[in-house]
């Protein structure tokens, strides 16, 4: 009889180990789908969002004197998109973890995320001197409009986390 009640507990035992891991499973699943339809959302706002600038830009390059618009403008919206996309898909992942975990990826990837910009901004104008200004002042403005945009985007995507 005792055998029965010591075996009747391990039997209750692992199927409560089970059933608690499938819920972990089940909750990691819902979590994987939440984060790649969200990600997919992100990424449709941001081409839409990204049309402004290039409208805009076009409509300035045809308006403006030559020597006023830089001419890698399109290059560097395709740039920040591309940099936008690829910081929000890495910040997304660490989401589903620990937020400390999360706090450590967000400042990482700013972090990283400055450096490229700064490299490649420095980089650009130690090769193309003349035009400095232009190119300082558009990517100094596609630098704060993608940096708003994902900010206020990560602010709404954890209050619906919530």
């Amino acid at each position: 009889m005792i055998l029965f009640i010591i075996r009747g507990a391990k039997i209750r035992k692992t199927i409560i180990k089970r059933t608690f891991a499938g819920a972990i499973k089940f909750m990691n699943c819902l979590m994987e789908i939440k984060t790649r339809s969200s990600y997919l959302l992100f990424s449709k706002r941001l081409l839409i969002y990204s049309l402004i600038p290039a409208f805009l830009g076009a409509v300035l390059y045809f308006t403006l004197p030559e020597n006023y618009m830089t001419p890698v403008l399109p290059f560097l919206i395709i740039f920040f998109i591309a940099v936008t996309l690829i910081s929000t898909y890495i910040l997304i992942k660490s989401a589903q973890k620990k937020f400390i975990k999360y706090l450590n990826v967000y400042l990482l990837t700013t972090v990283i995320k400055l450096f490229l910009l700064v490299a490649v901004m420095v980089t650009y104008i130690l090769f193309n001197k003349a035009d400095l200004i232009p190119f300082a002042l558009s990517f100094f403005i596609l630098y704060l409009y993608y940096t708003i945009f994902e900010v206020v985007w990560l602010v709404s995507f954890f209050k619906t986390d919530q």
